[in-house]
């Protein structure tokens, strides 16, 4: 298939020519950018969220139980899930896949997962891109699901309208995400595993630091959560459609998806010329 043949096909919404795009994508070659030359006019519709915290925090739950709660009203969501990459096979080993897999039947569900392969700031290299080839695919929400939690992470903010941090009680990750700066990343805090000791504990301490965050008149709020149980859900993705509107009512959403736009771009010019330089090496 040409280029022009599968971005025809991306905007058809067929799903061959979808995971055809965002493999020629993730091979930064001429065709990638030829595919994303058409399809980016084509984007701009699709809520994009961003969904990061430590492993075992409970991420990739959480996002099959926004997947659940969106189908039943109706809209269509695909979900970006960046694993850790395999040193032997530079492949994704962490398969979120399989927690997502009640969806895999549903039309209205598209999930890719892409391996970070080194990639600084939680994602993989081409997660912008497969992003937006999905936006233009007609999808209603865009979720990219990241590698843990760290400063380096502020690279998700880049790409989405909203950012979900979550976190659980009795984890040392969660401190440290608090002493790390971490705080200023996330719109929207979930703390999930709330039937564990502490939640209620940690949901104080993150309330308290962020009284310390400066902001732009939103102040992120704190959301307990058992997403294995589907409880808290509804409240979750409430935040998330508040932040949306405020982003959208305060004039901040244009400003911050062009100040999304030249992050991710440095970002690529950086990693691509560190590339580049091994390669000559």
């Amino acid at each position: 298939m040409t280029p022009a043949e599968v971005a025809n096909g991306v905007l058809a919404g067929r799903r061959r020519a979808i995971g055809r795009a965002i493999s020629m994508a993730e091979s930064l070659g001429p065709e990638g950018r030829e595919v994303m030359r058409l399809l980016h006019p084509r984007a701009g519709t699709a809520m994009r969220v961003g969904i990061t915290g430590s492993p075992g925090a409970g991420k990739s739950t959480l996002s099959a139980a926004i997947v659940r709660l969106l189908r039943e009203r109706g809209l269509t969501v695909a979900i970006v899930s960046v694993d850790p990459t395999s040193p032997f096979t530079r492949g994704a080993v962490l398969g979120d896949r399989i927690r997502l897999g009640d969806h895999f039947l549903d039309e209205g569900v598209f999930i890719r997962s892409m391996a970070s392969r080194g990639h600084l700031g939680g994602l993989a290299e081409a997660t912008g891109d497969a992003m937006t080839i999905l936006d233009a695919a007609g999808f209603d929400v865009v979720i990219v699901e990241t590698v843990g939690a760290g400063q380096n992470e502020v690279e998700v903010q880049a790409l989405t309208h909203t950012v979900v941090l979550v976190l659980m009680p009795g984890s040392g990750d969660a401190i440290q995400a608090i002493k790390a700066g971490v705080m200023e990343i996330p719109d929207v805090i979930v703390i999930n595993k709330r039937d564990r000791p502490g939640a209620d504990v940690l949901a104080g301490e993150v309330e308290s630091a962020l009284t310390l965050v400066p902001t732009d008149g939103w102040l992120p709020p704190v959301v307990l959560t058992q997403a294995l149980d589907e409880q808290g859900v509804d409240d979750a993705w409430g935040a998330v459609e508040r932040h949306r509107a405020n982003l959208a009512a305060s004039g901040l959403a244009n400003a911050r998806a062009r100040d999304g736009m030249r992050r991710n771009l440095r970002s690529l010019a950086l990693e691509r010329l560190a590339r580049d330089l091994v390669e000559r090496a």
